[in-house]
């Protein structure tokens, strides 16, 4: 009689879980939330208003070379840093490079100093560096700009890079800068170690200055030598920039130089203004770029 009841135990104890692990596969489908569509960027994030996001611009800098289809090297116009110490831009691999499915953005030191083809009118320097931008190939007026980028860990001074937007020259505009307008969606700078600083130029005089919560910010932290992921959302009304998810500025003072097309660019720099290099940082330094991702 023992065994008997033995087995019947067993059995409804059988019974009993294969009913909970049923009931349990019919309430994780039903609780589960349906996945996200997926486009080119990946998962469409949802706007305010409940609809999605559509990718109209993605890097994923998984090839061996930069796609000059979508970048352009910079290599004239402007150097970075100081008329003592600047980098001048060149279009070489040790400078801009894609490998490891990332763009690298190097600023280097050469042998001895060369001429700055970037800018005639600097002095010839020994450092060289990398920036590029969608010039000519990709602008756009409004939507959600994402770019996950890793900067060269170090506290001493020199260093600075930036995730920026640039109005597209073949929208034309009387207005000269900083009325016609720049996006800094982010600008780190060696000397702050723990914090990226957003900054939005426009206005004939600059607003008179950076002015936190209005065209700057000082409270977006994001540490060097790490990934950070930075956002812009920006319509005709707002600007909102978050790192890593957590909104850090937002802008709504609608003006127009916020009202055209832009380009994307990233650059790589030595710093200047209070973040002079002094040889300190090391160099070579390589801003790291994981991708870029437009939606509107």
């Amino acid at each position: 009689m023992k065994r008997v009841l033995v087995v019947i135990a067993i059995l409804l104890i059988s019974l009993l879980g294969n009913a909970a692990a049923q009931a349990g596969t019919v309430n994780s489908g039903r609780d589960r939330a349906p996945k996200a569509p997926v486009d080119a960027c990946g998962s469409q994030p949802l706007k305010a208003d409940g609809s999605r996001w559509v990718c109209t611009f993605d890097d994923e800098f998984n090839g061996v070379a930069l796609d000059r289809t979508k970048w352009i090297p910079q290599t004239t116009g402007f150097t970075t840093g100081t008329s003592q110490v600047h980098a001048c831009y060149v279009d070489d691999p040790a400078n801009i490079s894609v490998r490891r499915g990332k763009l690298w953005l190097t600023v280097r030191q050469l042998g001895q100093p060369a001429p700055c083809a970037s800018d005639p009118s600097q002095a010839p320097s020994p450092y060289t560096s990398g920036s590029v931008s969608t010039y000519h190939l990709f602008s756009q007026q409004y939507g959600r700009f994402q770019a996950r980028i890793k900067v060269a860990a170090t506290r001493s001074p020199g260093l600075q890079e930036t995730f920026w937007l640039w109005p597209d020259d073949r929208v034309g505009s009387v207005m000269a800068w900083p009325a016609n307008g720049e996006i800094d969606v982010v600008e780190t700078y060696s000397q702050h170690s723990d914090l990226g600083i957003p900054f939005l130029h426009y206005t004939a005089n600059d607003n008179g200055g950076p002015i936190p919560g209005t065209n700057t910010a000082w409270n977006c932290a994001a540490r060097r030598g790490v990934f950070n992921t930075w956002t812009l959302v920006w319509s005709p009304t707002r600007l909102r920039i978050m790192v890593n998810g957590s909104t850090c500025m937002v802008n709504t003072s609608g003006h127009d130089a916020f009202k055209k097309p832009y380009i994307a660019a990233f650059t790589q720099a030595l710093g200047a203004a209070g973040n002079v290099y002094d040889g300190r940082a090391p160099i070579p330094a390589t801003m790291k770029v994981d991708y870029l991702r437009v939606w509107e």
